[in-house]
């Protein structure tokens, strides 16, 4: 028995030799970014039902990414980070992928990026990281918009670190 409370003491004071964890916003969206990139490029083509909304369908590559959640279920478990893929729908930003939840705990697709500082930048095409409140959750959070072969903005991709 006291052989095990030393080994304890060990591993304790061996793991409080280290940092905490750390996360990087801006790693995280490369992360994003780069998963979807390796699908292919981005476009639109056609339409798709999400939440009971009709909204453009964003593929990258031939995938589809409306309703379709395993790129950002893979940046949870990589960097236990929220995820969420928007299509752009005339001035508005529409939720078509992503793994943050509503109180309801169903995913929160369909809705829209609010009119923020997020939305300001990425409508014009930059980046935004800094806090941002998503459905009521404070976050650490990087957004990037996504851009079409032409260089058209036809969504943005967004990651979140809980503070």
């Amino acid at each position: 028995m006291k052989s095990f409370a030393l080994a304890l003491a060990a591993v304790a004071m061996f793991a409080s030799s280290f940092p905490a964890f750390a996360y990087d916003p801006k790693a995280t969206i490369a992360d994003l970014d780069a998963r979807l990139a390796k699908i292919g490029a981005a476009k639109l083509e056609g339409t798709d039902t999400v939440a009971g909304k009709t909204v453009p369908a964003l593929y990258f590559g031939e995938r589809k990414i409306n309703n379709n959640f395993d790129v950002v279920d893979a940046v949870r478990k990589a960097h236990s980070a929220t995820a969420t893929v928007f299509v752009k729908e005339g001035e508005e930003f529409v939720r078509v992928s992503t793994n943050v939840l509503t109180p309801e705990g169903k995913r929160g697709i369909g809705t829209q990026l609010a009119r923020n500082a997020a939305y300001a930048a990425v409508s014009q095409g930059q980046q935004y990281c800094g806090p941002i409140d998503v459905l009521g959750t404070a976050f650490d959070a990087c957004y990037n918009p996504i851009k079409d072969a032409g260089g058209k903005i036809i969504g943005v991709s967004y990651i979140g670190h809980k503070k």
